[in-house]
């Protein structure tokens, strides 16, 4: 076993390698254990998570395709490393599914339900306000994935999902005070609040605007 590993990638129980490879990777990843730019050599990781390299070419291209790893000369993978640019990109793709969210979430005849559920969010995220950095943006990242789910609509929760591993990329990178910033509860209640009153216009206006103001905190 290589001395000196990240915790999360010592060593794997014997079931669903695969899985639990691909976790542990992520979590070191978006932990940043793994730091940007850092190079992935096969024989090292799969020595510290004592699979086989079989195995972890097929997580390592997962998280390819999740948009954590990116692929240099060679075909070599190193940690994507997120720019200035690259963030905003990010962002402007998640205003434009969640705008999509909630106006869909508008045009329901009844929205008591999908009111109840994305408060109950928030109250997880205020919960969690004096937990760790990694808990908050968790319940963040819920409340998010909450307005999309509750379009019923499949096809835009999992491009939501597509994002994940960018997303949370996008804010341990920036730092604790710039990611902290974007999970004001208060924020999100204006966006629930948009959505009760069944104004698509302000519902869309909120979300880009939520969202143009936390990719200028994560690139300031």
């Amino acid at each position: 076993m290589a001395a000196g590993a990240p915790a999360t990638l010592l060593g794997l129980q014997k079931k669903s390698l695969r899985e639990q490879a691909l976790s542990a990777l992520r979590t070191a990843i978006t932990s940043g254990e793994l730091e940007p730019g850092k190079h992935l050599v096969e024989t090292e990781l799969s020595d510290m998570l004592q699979i086989s390299r079989g195995t972890l070419r097929e997580a390592l291209r997962q998280l390819e395709q999740e948009g954590l790893l990116s692929a240099g000369p060679r075909g070599r993978l190193s940690v994507r490393h997120l720019d200035a640019k690259e963030i905003r990109d990010i962002f402007s793709v998640r205003a434009a599914l969640e705008s999509l969210a909630a106006r869909t979430l508008c045009e329901l005849p009844d929205r008591q339900h999908v009111i109840a559920s994305l408060r109950t969010a928030i109250e997880v995220m205020a919960a969690a306000t004096k937990g760790t950095l990694e808990e908050r943006i968790e319940t963040d990242m819920d409340f998010h994935r909450t307005l999309c789910r509750l379009t019923g609509n499949e096809t835009l929760l999992h491009s939501w999902e597509a994002l994940e591993g960018s997303i949370r990329m996008s804010i341990m990178f920036a730092g604790l005070e710039k990611g902290v910033s974007n999970m004001s509860v208060d924020r999100h209640h204006d966006i629930v609040a948009a959505i009760e009153t069944g104004d698509a216009s302000l519902a869309r206006k909120t979300i880009r605007e939520h969202m143009d103001t936390a990719a200028d905190n994560l690139v300031a």
